[in-house]
């Protein structure tokens, strides 16, 4: 049966007759993810996530629905990697306004971008894209960051990591070559005092920061691992669906 949440699954008959409260529109990218990880995987990240959140919001009576997933990302950083896909931050302004534009028509009045790749970052675009499509709110979560990783992981990184080696374990083990093939996703650090304060900073060259194009020791990772983070990630991404799709945004503030 088709899942009445998720766009590329239903149709017209029960589109033309459900008053949406939200559309999510996953965004990731297509990169090298260390030798051991499949180029998508910040793409099946994102549909996963975003689609069991919305199967919790749905379920509880909020009108929810996931969009198609951007598979492109920026990738600046990465543009000596073969096949790196990258798009500009002014391409994806120009993706976000066109489909603010038919979430408008549709008659949705909220808008989340749903975030899968470090090197995307919607902030400003969505400044302008919001002042250009006002009668949608629109706002952006990155999934990496909304649970603490140490509480999961041992050695947690931020790209082809544990995390990320664990959450395909879990849900696309077909697609994981033996953690023996992975490299050890070692980072050098900047030479640069502020840059590794974190109160400055530059766009990283990715193949001087890792011979491998990971950042973070995959050798822990685990499904078992992967479940419990993915099980705990959504429900916690299904309160948030929820809790956007109550919200008056005339009315945000106390």
């Amino acid at each position: 049966m088709p899942r009445p949440y998720i766009l590329a699954e239903t149709n017209w008959k029960a589109v033309k007759n459900t008053s949406y409260d939200l559309a999510i529109l996953p965004w990731g990218a297509t990169e090298a993810h260390n030798y051991h990880l499949p180029y998508a995987t910040d793409n099946y990240e994102a549909d996963a996530i975003a689609i069991e959140a919305a199967r919790i919001a749905w379920e509880q009576g909020r009108k929810v629905v996931v969009l198609p997933t951007v598979p492109f990302g920026v990738n600046t950083g990465q543009s000596d990697i073969p096949l790196c896909l990258n798009i500009y931050p002014s391409t994806q302004m120009a993706i976000l306004r066109d489909i603010a534009e038919v979430v408008s028509r549709s008659g949705i009045q909220k808008l989340l971008v749903f975030n899968s790749h470090g090197g995307n970052d919607f902030k400003q675009i969505i400044r302008e894209v919001g002042a250009q499509v006002p009668d949608v709110w629109i706002s952006t979560c990155f999934w990496f960051r909304a649970l603490d990783g140490k509480q999961y992981f041992e050695q947690p990184g931020d790209h082809a990591d544990e995390t990320e080696t664990s959450l395909l374990l879990h849900l696309h083990p077909e697609l994981v070559l033996p953690l023996t093939e992975a490299g050890e996703g070692k980072a050098r650090t900047s030479k640069i005092n502020a840059l590794r304060e974190g109160w400055a900073w530059a766009e990283r060259r990715w193949t001087q920061v890792t011979d491998d194009t990971g950042v973070g020791n995959p050798k822990y990772a685990t499904a078992e691992k992967g479940q419990r983070f993915f099980e705990e990630l959504t429900q916690k991404v299904g309160a948030f669906l929820v809790e956007i799709a109550d919200a008056d945004t005339q009315h945000l503030y106390e």
